[in-house]
């Protein structure tokens, strides 16, 4: 398949990184995801890091062209891969103010998660996450990757020790987000969901 052909028929996955914390971890989570998630000839990525985007600070009625930029992105896709670590058994505030920052676009669309942390591996953050995309109308992708001691499971260079599992569980996870992204995508097209949440 060449690239004009994939563009066309593929999905667009919103790969968003959960953490801005100075030194992350979340770059090595979040590498081997995009690798997993671009390997799949169904799929487009597009990588959205909250420490690349020049967001404010607080959330303010004036708009900046970062905010425009990520409300533009989040529309585009049809489907979204959230990449988080747990803090202090939730998720990190940096990924609140990107996830409140944009509303209608992430409507009827589906959310899937790749969690990483201590010995919940980030499980908490999740479902802290579910509720709250719950609210903003999207669907939640039951299936998702876990990375528990997550820094003893990644080399310096990024690699997983063992990968045969968390590549399983990624399979599984992705064939459930193209189920719904497809599903859904009709949806929307067959009846705006504005109009049918109005």
């Amino acid at each position: 398949m060449n690239d004009d052909t994939r563009q066309s028929t593929s999905i667009p996955v919103a790969l968003i990184y959960g953490s801005t914390r100075e030194g992350r971890f979340c770059d090595k989570v979040g590498t081997w995801a995009a690798g997993e998630i671009d390997a799949r000839v169904e799929f487009t990525l597009d990588v959205i890091d909250p420490a690349a985007l020049a967001l404010p600070d607080q959330h303010r009625r004036q708009q900046s062209s970062d905010l425009e930029l990520l409300r533009e992105r989040v529309a585009r896709a049809d489907a979204f891969v959230v990449v988080t670590p747990e803090y202090n058994h939730s998720y990190p505030a940096a990924l609140k103010f990107l996830i409140d920052s944009v509303y209608s676009e992430w409507q009827a669309k589906p959310v899937s998660f790749v969690s990483y942390g201590g010995v919940s591996g980030g499980l908490r953050a999740v479902e802290h996450l579910r509720l709250v995309f719950a609210e903003l109308h999207t669907v939640t992708v039951r299936s998702g990757v876990s990375f528990a001691n997550a820094w003893s499971q990644f080399d310096d260079k990024g690699r997983l020790a063992e990968s045969s599992r968390a590549h399983r569980d990624m399979a599984k996870m992705l064939e459930e987000l193209k189920w719904w992204a497809t599903a859904l995508r009709e949806a929307r097209r067959a009846s705006p969901y504005g109009r049918a949440a109005a």
